[in-house]
């Protein structure tokens, strides 16, 4: 089946649900992409695995993204293995109520996509039951993957073995650099920097002021250095050059001819 065939059947099987097919990509790498309102997403699932034309036994992966102000995006890849083709399952979810039904009773596979983007995104999937933290550690607040989430670097913290010469007891000597657009660890989040971490908890929320970047001085533009102060022969190590030339025979010197006697 063709994309167009694909998401035409799965519209048939839906009504009178509202459902909008389309189609994502180009060429071979074309899919049939049909968005479902949110009431809708188990039974799209169903139907798309146990519909005989469609026959999506293979659940491929489940993720979010993030539309801001329009909410959430939740997308399902399906594939056939008999038939050779899938179909893109999509519903938006309201931001204040971010909840859809879970599909693991469908494809058990789907248990640690719903995990991870319940993790990432904060999205609830009703009737999955175990939505237990995945990547992040248990104290961990807030969901890395909403766009309004600021990231940051990693808290230095002080290293608890041996100092060089001239490092405090508090800290390294030298300080972390943060990547450009990362705001300090005392700005992001919701625990304050605590102080003394190494010098980088600058910002209103905690944590010590790091040392302002010394100042180099600038360097004098290449047509603006002097002009450089030639050498005298005296300062050559070597010695001085000389205009004599060799001394050649004196006048009344004897030459010896071509018969090898003098002349």
């Amino acid at each position: 089946m063709t994309p167009e065939e694909v998401g035409a059947r799965l519209v048939a099987l839906l009504a009178p649900v509202e459902v909008t097919p389309s189609v994502s990509g180009g060429q071979r790498f074309a899919r049939a992409t049909v968005d479902v309102p949110p009431a809708s997403w188990l039974g799209a699932v169903h139907a798309a695995r146990d519909d005989t034309e469609l026959a999506c036994d293979f659940f491929d992966w489940l993720s979010a993204v993030d539309e801001l102000a329009d909410g959430f995006d939740v997308v399902a890849h399906l594939w056939s293995t008999r038939l050779r083709h899938g179909v893109l399952l999509r519903t938006r979810l309201p931001r204040g109520a971010a909840t859809v039904a879970s599909v693991v009773d469908v494809y058990p596979g789907a248990a640690w996509h719903e995990r991870e983007t319940h993790e990432m995104f904060g999205i609830d999937f009703a009737g999955h039951g175990e939505l237990r933290p995945l990547l992040l550690p248990p104290e961990f607040e807030g969901h890395p993957l909403r766009k309004e989430f600021v990231l940051a670097s990693r808290v230095a913290k002080p290293w608890p073995g041996a100092k060089e010469p001239g490092e405090s007891e508090a800290g390294g000597g030298r300080r972390p650099i943060r990547p450009p657009g990362v705001p300090a660890p005392g700005e992001w989040g919701t625990t304050p920097t605590p102080a003394g971490a190494g010098g980088v908890g600058e910002g209103p929320r905690g944590g010590t002021p790091a040392r302002p970047a010394g100042e180099r001085p600038a360097r004098p533009a290449p047509g603006a250095r002097p002009a450089r102060t030639p050498r005298s022969a005296a300062d050559n190590d070597g010695p001085a050059p000389t205009d004599r030339a060799a001394p050649g025979p004196a006048a009344g010197d004897d030459l010896p001819d071509h018969d090898g006697g003098t002349t």
